[in-house]
Formats: structure tokens, sequence, C-alpha cells
């Protein structure tokens, strides 16, 4: 199992995503002779686990049950620990994209936080890319090398625990893409462009308050980059229906003089589909800012 290559069957060691509903999921760590509590009752890793396929619906002891999913960066943004706020899908996605990630891509990035674009990150460049991530806080730094480790990606991925507002990546001339999510961003530019090959590339910033995109706008003209932009993604979720709607009545299209005697019933109706918006949407996560470093 890895989060960048599909396995067909469970492990012992892997990591697997048990299913109990859209809303509920738990990570588990398949391990012979352990057991993970549900609601629906226990799943045994030893005969409910190990040897299956992953995507297997596992009867648990209550009678319930439950599905063994594989993981994957999308899966795992929604059941990770949480050390830090972290970035979900919608921005996650943008990034990727904006940034021109693809296989063999190598990206600096910072802080590492709880490594939600960090998988997501590896799972695109993979499986000839490189992540050079940085995190300032030592223990945040320590967990995130050692879940790479347990989802078999350390490989791809090397984690530095420093300030990279004052020691940079750690790496000069080497990232097509810089990813910046601090406090301070503009006091990383200048070493996120020494972390950039000379043929150029792209760095993201991803900064909640629009005081931080002020800033970091104006470091990033100061350096040199081009292509400044910054964007701001919300998620509206459409809700899809059946419903009932009534025919008007607009009288016989016949002519006059033609007499008819099927009366149009009066209680005519049609089924259509339609969408409604949401009643409440997810407000402001963050700013996007994207620049584009020119080769030299």
């Amino acid at each position: 199992m890895s989060f960048v290559e599909y396995s067909e069957f469970i492990q012992e060691g892997d990591v697997a995503i048990i299913f109990l509903g859209h809303d509920s999921m738990m990570p588990v760590k398949v391990q012979q002779g352990a057991q993970t509590q549900t609601r629906y009752g226990v799943v045994r890793h030893s005969k409910d686990l190990i040897g299956q396929r992953f995507g297997t619906k596992v009867t648990c002891s209550k009678g319930g049950w439950v599905y063994v999913l594989h993981p994957t960066p999308e899966l795992w943004t929604l059941i990770l620990p949480h050390r830090t706020q972290i970035l979900y899908t919608t921005d996650i996605a943008n990034i990727t994209m904006m940034l021109e990630l693809k296989p063999g891509s190598v990206v600096c990035e910072s802080g590492t936080g709880s490594g939600s674009l960090s998988h997501a990150i590896l799972r695109t460049i993979a499986p000839t890319g490189h992540l050079h991530t940085v995190e300032f806080h030592q223990q945040r730094a320590e967990k995130a090398a050692e879940e790479f480790r347990e989802h078999r990606v350390d490989h791809l991925v090397t984690v530095r625990n420093q300030d990279v507002c004052k020691e940079g990546f750690g790496v000069t001339g080497v990232a097509d893409a810089v990813f910046l999510d601090i406090p301070s961003p503009w006091e990383a530019i200048r070493h996120a462009k020494n972390g950039m090959k000379r043929q150029g590339g792209r760095v993201c910033s991803f900064s909640p308050c629009i005081e931080q995109v002020q800033k970091t706008c104006e470091a990033l003209a100061d350096e040199g980059f081009e292509e400044i932009s910054t964007l701001e993604v919300l998620l509206r979720v459409h809700d899809v229906r059946s419903i009932t709607l009534p025919l008007p009545d607009f009288g016989s299209d016949r002519p006059l003089e033609t007499p008819t005697d099927t009366p149009v019933p009066s209680n005519a109706s049609v089924l259509c589909k339609t969408t409604t918006p949401p009643r409440d949407m997810a407000g402001h996560t963050g700013y996007l800012t994207f620049a584009t470093k020119p080769s030299v």
C-alpha cells in the first residue's frame, strides 16, 4: 500500500480507511491480531482485513458492516489528525493546477503542518519527482516524517525542521514550484526565488488576511516575479432533486370550429430535475497568490 500507488490486497502494515458513512471515516494501521472498535462492532484485522481486497464490505461483530478503502490524498485530508489548520481539496486542486505540477516536478513547501497538501503534491509528482518540505515546529516535523514513512512515500520527500524565513529550504536552484503557507510569506520570497531553477517556475502563497497578500505581492514584485495574481476559491454545492410542477392550462390549441370531446385534465403536472443553491456555505478560507519566476 502506498498513497501514490494502488495496491489490490490489504497487507500487514498498510494504512486502510474504515468507511462507516460519508461523514464518518477513520484510518487504521493494519496489524496481525489487532482489532478496531466501531459503532457497528469490532473489525478484526487478521480475519477481516489482511488478505482482503481494498473496497471489501466487512461485517462487524454486531452485524453491521463497513467498507475498507484504499487511502488517497483526498480521503486523508478528511480524516487526518489535525496538528494545524489544513488546506482542503477545493484549494488543493487549484494549487496543484496553477503551479503546473506533474510527474517529475520538484517542489519546495513551507510549512508542512498536518501534511494535507503534502500528500496531494506527492501523488501528483510521483514517481520521479521530489518534495522538499520545511516545518518550523520540531514535533510537527517529526510527526510528518513518521507519517510519510508509514504511507510509504518517504522516498519522494525530504523533511527539514528549520525557519524558512531565515534559513530557506535547504536547496538551491532545483525547484519547479514553491508553496508558502506561513504567517509572513513575504520574508521567504527571496529564499523561494533562490530555491527555484534558473529557467523559472511558479510560486504560490496561501494567506488568510488581505494585509498578508499585499505585503507578499510587493515582495514578489521587488524580486522580479511576473504574472502576479490573487484569487479566492469558494465552494458552492448545489442540491439536485426532482420536483413536480403543474402544467398551466392555456386552453385548447385546436381551431374554434373543431369540436373536441377530450377534456384537458385540470391537475396535469410534469416531473422536472432542478437544483437549489445551499442556504449555508463554507465562507472564506484564504487567498491564493500566484506568480511566475521568469527564466534567467
